[in-house]
């Protein structure tokens, strides 16, 4: 499977030498759990978007420091890929900064959360057993780094996990689109650096709290099989109706 990897943003540069750029991240987690995967990648965040919808098989996004509603061209230009790609029935999976961005597009609402930041990990239960969620399990445990959460999904939504923290965690729209505010792509070593990092923008607290979670088991393969399955069953669909 080929999949376009939507860019929207860079590792930190202090950051890169020990866990890379983001495509390099996302290409060691999902060649892990299928080495047949191939990424191309659009860097969005500098205005570069594909300009063909069916480039590749399916598409991601990355995360980003950006928020969905800060109002910058390339963002508003990548909303309208994400239409354009709702509207051919082209398989899309929004990580954190895509799953808001999938809400925005298709006319959800995405807020600064008043619960404040999300980091290290995030325990979420699961509210839905979707086809594609082989093998099964009744939780999903992913590091997270968020301020703003989706509120309220797009019209046609399934809500599919959740926590008190995040109450819309993980979505399906129609067949096509799955949102995740989790990042399985970040290794736990990563996220301890970043939040390192970020200690003048975190309360010192929640960087106290999110260290110390980061003992707990991660389902970054689990997320990363059923992400696939969901996108070759979205796939197949599409073929059967073609």
């Amino acid at each position: 499977m080929r999949i376009g990897l939507l860019q929207c943003d860079d590792v930190d540069e202090a950051l890169q030498p020990r866990h890379g750029n983001y495509p390099a991240m996302f290409e060691r987690l999902f060649t892990s759990v299928d080495p047949t995967v191939e990424f191309r990648v659009w860097r969005c965040l500098d205005g570069e978007l594909p300009d063909d919808v069916d480039a590749v098989d399916a598409w991601m996004t990355t995360g980003s420091k950006h928020g969905v509603k800060d109002g910058d061209a390339w963002i508003e230009a990548l909303c309208g890929f994400v239409r354009e790609l709702w509207a051919a029935g082209k398989p899309l999976v929004g990580i954190c900064f895509g799953h808001q961005l999938i809400a925005r597009a298709l006319g959800g609402e995405v807020v600064k959360s008043e619960r404040g930041w999300g980091v290290g990990m995030s325990f979420n239960r699961l509210t839905r057993h979707a086809a594609w969620m082989e093998p099964w399990q009744e939780s999903l445990d992913l590091v997270v780094s968020h301020q703003d959460q989706v509120v309220r999904m797009p019209e046609g939504s399934t809500l599919l996990a959740e926590s008190d923290f995040c109450p819309i965690y993980v979505m399906q729209v129609g067949e096509t689109f799955l949102g995740v505010q989790g990042h399985p792509e970040f290794a736990k070593a990563y996220s301890a650096d970043l939040m390192t990092r970020r200690r003048d923008v975190v309360p010192v607290n929640r960087v106290r709290e999110g260290l110390a979670s980061l003992n707990a088991p991660v389902d970054d393969q689990v997320m990363a099989r059923w992400i696939l399955n969901f996108l070759r069953q979205a796939n197949e669909r599409r073929g059967s109706r073609g």
